[in-house]
């Protein structure tokens, strides 16, 4: 069976979990049409890497931005690796979908949406329910999963639904968010929380030029040498940089054992 080679590869390969959603079941408001993407896709593959304990837990934002980037570089492997095998293997063709950018910036996307909204293809495929944070809890990983995704041509079908409601309504990511982002249910306000959670992104650095407009020449030279300028260089070529992981962190769903 495709589905179950699928899946012992993937796993085979180091992926936490592999779930399946055929095209039917997935649902997002927001995000396109996926056959705009791949015009004969059938279903979704839907990849889980775990996060780390350590970095996420801890208050040296470095560390848990090291993380994150070991997570998003592994997996964007993964992805490819396992995209590969099912067009060798089953002759279709397979699409990947990485957990962040690149992203659409153009109107009204700007960088916002995504291409596939994996929490939604994540709940459909049977690897979590929403939780108040908004993002997806699995039974065994709780919050600490990154998810990745495959389009493909496949005609698969969903895996059974998390049935159990794994949220306890604690609201402890609520209160732990520092911008206040989870104020109202099943929304998060997204420019809310992207200020404390990138302080380097794109509003930091137009922020930070526009301080120039104006200023003198030794102004200017001593606004190169802020560390904030540092760090919004630095971005320029790591990526976007996540400096905020309270609400996974705090949630207290996890039964790995």
């Amino acid at each position: 069976m495709s589905k179950e080679e699928i899946r012992k590869h993937g796993l085979n390969m180091g992926i936490d979990v592999v779930g399946f959603t055929s095209i039917e079941d997935y649902r997002s408001q927001r995000s396109p049409d996926p056959r705009t993407i791949l015009p004969k896709v059938k279903s979704i593959i839907v990849l889980g890497h775990r996060m780390i304990d350590g970095a996420l837990d801890s208050s040296n934002m470095n560390i848990g931005m090291a993380a994150r980037m070991g997570v998003m570089d592994t997996s964007k492997s993964h992805l490819y690796l396992l995209s590969r095998f099912i067009e060798d293997r089953y002759k279709v063709k397979a699409a990947p979908v990485l957990s962040s950018y690149p992203v659409n910036m153009e109107a009204p996307a700007m960088g916002l949406i995504g291409d596939v909204s994996l929490r939604h293809a994540a709940v459909s495929a049977g690897l979590g329910v929403f939780g108040r944070h908004n993002l997806i809890i699995h039974p065994r990983f709780g919050s600490r999963l990154s998810f990745t995704g495959i389009l493909t041509e496949l005609a698969l079908e969903s895996d059974p639904p998390v049935k159990e409601e794994l949220c306890n309504n604690c609201n402890l990511c609520v209160e732990a968010c520092p911008g206040k982002a989870l104020e109202t249910e099943e929304r998060t306000e997204d420019l809310k929380c992207l200020r404390f959670s990138q302080p380097y992104g794109i509003g930091g650095a137009i922020g930070y030029l526009l301080k120039f407009i104006g200023k003198s020449p030794d102004e200017q030279k001593a606004l190169l040498k802020d560390p904030r300028f540092m760090s919004l260089y630095q971005a320029s070529f790591i990526g976007f940089q996540y400096n905020c992981f309270k609400c996974i962190a705090i949630c207290p769903i996890d039964r790995r054992e």
